[in-house]
Parts: structure tokens; C-alpha cells; sequence
């Protein structure tokens, strides 16, 4: 019997320390804990995958608690049952005592872990969504507050608003205009939409 950790924290930036001391507290030997820095949506993780390889029957995996196993409620319950069913290994939820699969074999014990299992993972991909709709909410909040996502525009040519002026006046084409600032028609366009907002502006020769 071997005795294994899985850690998993969903950004690079995200601390992993507290899992480690957990697994350290239940002596797991450090050469066998396994760590993903990724989001848990999914288990196509390189390092679940090495360690789905290295697990043996009768074997112990230790986790602290479901959601690091995974935040997908039918793919937590579909790889409980591949490593406790097909694997033969024991699953120990360090934060939750009753998900302890050394404990309580007998028909009770199996029927209380796997409803323990289904809540738990109903709560997991219930975070997720709502995580996912407070990311989506705020990012809303912010663009109506006037916050700008992505990169910055690069830095219009010198010569921008001279042949915006004569475009606008309908001197030049959109397509000559372009040309004389060294960009693309389509930026060009989009730039100077920019403008006519910035200024307060009528379009009405927008597509010229």
C-alpha cells in the first residue's frame, strides 16, 4: 500500500501551501504528491493524469477537499468511481471526514459517502457557476463604469488627425486617408469612430 496527495490550485498565482501542510500533517511523502496549477473545470491535467497511472490497488489518496479534486459535478463522480471502483484505491477527503472510503464498507457506509459525495460535488460546480456569473457581472459593473479591457491602443500617427480633418471634410477617401497614416482601412475606421465619439461628432460620412 502506497499513500498519496493531489493538490490543486487554479492559477499559477495562487498559494498551494495550505494543501501541502495538510498533506504533510497526513504523512504523505512528498515525492508522492501531485500538483496541477490549473482550473478545475475539467481533469485533463498532465499531472491527475501521471498520477491516475501510479496509483495501485489498496492504495490511499488523499485530497483536502473536493473541490480540488475538480468543480464538474458528474466528472467528480465519474473519477471517484474510477479510482475507488476500476483502481481499487481509497479516496481520503482531508476536510471532510465522512468522504474517508477506509471507513464504513459495509452497504451504510457506501450509501452515506455517496450521498456526502453527490452534495458535495452539487456545491463545487454550484461555486464554479456562480463564480463565472460574479466574473461576468463585475466585468459589466466596470465597463459601465468607463474601465477599458484588453491591450491599449497603439499610439495614433502623427499624421492621423490632419487626414481624419480632410476625410471628415470629404477632401480624401477612407481609403486614401488609410494610406497617408499607414494603416489598415478597418483601423483607420475604427480609430476614427473613436474620435467622432470623443467628440461628439455626427457619422454621417463614416463610410466614405
Amino acid at each position: 500500500m502506497a499513500i498519496f496527495g493531489y493538490i490543486r490550485v487554479s492559477t499559477k498565482e495562487q498559494n498551494e501551501d495550505r494543501q501541502l501542510i495538510a498533506m504533510n500533517e497526513a504523512n504523505v511523502p512528498p515525492e508522492n504528491v501531485y500538483m496541477d496549477k490549473q482550473s478545475g473545470k475539467d481533469f485533463n491535467r498532465p499531472n491527475y493524469k501521471r498520477l491516475l497511472r501510479k496509483l495501485r490497488r489498496d492504495d490511499v489518496l488523499y485530497i483536502k477537499s473536493i473541490d480540488r479534486l475538480g468543480r464538474n459535478y458528474e466528472e467528480i463522480q465519474q473519477q471517484w468511481r474510477v479510482i475507488t471502483k476500476e483502481k481499487g484505491v481509497d479516496i481520503c477527503v482531508i476536510d471532510m471526514p465522512l468522504l474517508d472510503t477506509r471507513r464504513g464498507k459495509d452497504l451504510v457506509g457506501t450509501f452515506l459517502s455517496d450521498i456526502v459525495l453527490q452534495v458535495l460535488s452539487f456545491v463545487a460546480e454550484n461555486e464554479r457557476t456562480n463564480i463565472r456569473q460574479r466574473q461576468a457581472e463585475g466585468i459589466a459593473a466596470a465597463k459601465a463604469r468607463g474601465v477599458r479591457f484588453g491591450r491599449p491602443p497603439e499610439p495614433l500617427p502623427k499624421n492621423f488627425y490632419a487626414n481624419y480633418q480632410k476625410w471628415r471634410a470629404g477632401k480624401i477617401s477612407g481609403t486614401a486617408a488609410a494610406r497617408a497614416c499607414k494603416m489598415p482601412l478597418s483601423t483607420f475606421r475604427y480609430r476614427a469612430e473613436s474620435v467622432d465619439k470623443s467628440a461628439g461628432c455626427d457619422r454621417h460620412n463614416f463610410a466614405k
